[in-house]
């Protein structure tokens, strides 16, 4: 199959292996909490250490989502589910990167078993956002409303419950056979959690309000996401009645998004893998994969997304590489389910194979990692020329080494309005990257494109290892 025309620079400068170190690295930049011993980014310090207090529920740990201090736990979950999904994918081929990337999982799932140990009750979000983005302040120094949202069977959110239940339910089958006690612990936590989410029904868009709009309001409904929770508690748990619910609810998987908010493609690649043993192949996850598959490659006659003249992917949106990664990791798994089932896909007149997903993922990787028409990496951190001025509060302040003195809610505005560089490097931080026409600003006050978030990087780390070694 013909593939798009890129610009093209010599490929063996891309260090998959280095950018997969990296990767995972980037997310002991966004823990919050007490931090380890064993902590790598160490111009990052403790901080949030009071957090659910409010609530009287120890609520410290886990992880500030992008360029501010809230712990949005809608986006959180999907984060630790796709980091457990690419552990559970490709672990063995992560070398010495697996114990960091299962230590990135428990960082999440610790925190996820906290703001469950409640029955009837699910955490949705600490940190009031709109106190928060109006200060330019180190999470070491926060003095913001760290405001506890919640949920109840009064008060329901099954999005967030039910991304937490299948990020609890993922991680399980990563511990599996390295900790057999903390997998079952997530296991059964995961299905108390479904159950929550399942018989007491609603969006937590009502639920917490302005809590989560209009920042991390769900659009796409909660539906999605109790499918996407009963496919993981079937994958980990081979129990019937979780396969039952996912196909009585077929009819809602419609589209072929994928990220924090919408769960379709994802559902229906990791389903389809229990239903290529099927002979007839006549499964509506399989066809919906492959209508997915037939929306994304470039020479496709049903293709919906579009591609710059560099050869990136884009879809609608602001902060564009979270398509980019999030599409890429499902075009790997599902080219590797299609491998091993001897399986191809017929778009029109063009026929897929196994090995035109995996060059178009690969694509989209090398694009990210510098091979673009501004030679430019969008990983912080790897490579010579990558972003200097991101929109990270921690990045951008003197850490407390340098300043041990409390910065104020005001303070560090002289540091965000700055022409010179970051002062801390946040390796491995995936932007938002380029404008459709393969540009890019290196702006703090371009939110869009130089802000990373935990989400963009999650399913990068599963792509990454597969390129690795592959």
């Amino acid at each position: 199959m013909m593939m798009m025309v890129t610009i093209v620079k010599s490929l063996s400068l891309i260090n998959y292996g280095d950018a997969l170190t990296k990767s995972i690295l980037f997310f002991e930049g966004q823990r919050s909490g007490k931090l380890p011993p064993s902590q790598r980014m160490t111009w990052r310090k403790d901080s949030a250490l009071h957090d659910g207090c409010d609530i009287l529920m120890n609520m410290v740990g886990g992880y500030y989502d992008a360029g501010d201090n809230v712990k949005f736990n809608f986006p959180m979950a999907y984060t630790t589910t796709m980091l457990a999904w690419s552990v559970v994918e490709f672990g063995e081929l992560m070398g010495p990167d697996l114990q960091h990337a299962l230590e990135a999982i428990r960082w999440g799932t610790d925190y996820f078993l906290k703001a469950t140990k409640r029955p009837n009750i699910v955490v949705a979000q600490v940190g009031d956002p709109i106190s928060d983005h109006d200060c330019w302040e180190r999470p070491e120094d926060m003095d913001t409303s760290r405001t506890t949202y919640y949920l109840s069977a009064t008060r329901p959110g099954s999005e967030v419950s039910a991304e937490i239940a299948a990020a609890l339910a993922a991680s399980s089958i990563a511990f599996r056979n390295i900790n057999r006690g903390y997998s079952r612990i997530l296991l059964a936590r995961a299905k108390r959690v479904f159950d929550f989410a399942n018989y007491h029904r609603g969006s937590y868009n009502n639920a917490i309000g302005s809590g989560a709009c209009p920042f991390y309001c769900d659009i796409n409904g909660y539906i999605d996401e109790l499918i996407w929770g009963a496919a993981w508690l079937y994958k980990a748990s081979n129990n019937q009645y979780y396969m039952n619910f996912v196909k009585s609810n077929i009819e809602y998987i419609q589209s072929n998004e994928f990220g924090w908010d919408s769960k379709h493609a994802g559902i229906n690649v990791l389903v389809s893998h229990w239903m290529m043993n099927d002979a007839s192949n006549q499964s509506p996850f399989i066809s919906n994969a492959d209508n997915l598959i037939c929306s994304l490659l470039p020479n496709s006659p049903t293709k919906s997304v579009t591609y710059s003249k560099g050869g990136l992917l884009f879809k609608a949106g602001p902060s564009n590489l979270q398509h980019v990664t999030a599409l890429s990791f499902l075009l790997v798994v599902y080219g590797h389910y299609m491998e091993a089932n001897n399986k191809i896909v017929n778009c029109g007149n063009v026929v897929a194979k196994p090995c035109d997903l995996i060059n178009l993922a690969k694509s989209q990787v090398d694009y990210v990692l510098g091979n673009n028409p501004l030679e430019m990496s969008y990983m912080v951190g790897y490579g010579q020329k990558y972003p200097q001025k991101i929109h990270h509060r921690g990045s951008t302040l003197p850490s407390l080494d340098v300043h041990p003195k409390h910065m104020g809610c005001r303070d560090g505005d002289k540091y965000f309005q700055s022409s010179t560089p970051n002062i801390n490097v946040l390796i491995g931080a995936i932007v938002g990257g380029p404008a459709n026409d393969d540009s890019f600003q290196d702006s703090r006050y371009n939110v869009s494109q130089s802000e990373p978030t935990t989400y963009i990087n999650a399913p990068f780390v599963g792509v990454l290892a597969y390129f690795k070694k592959y």
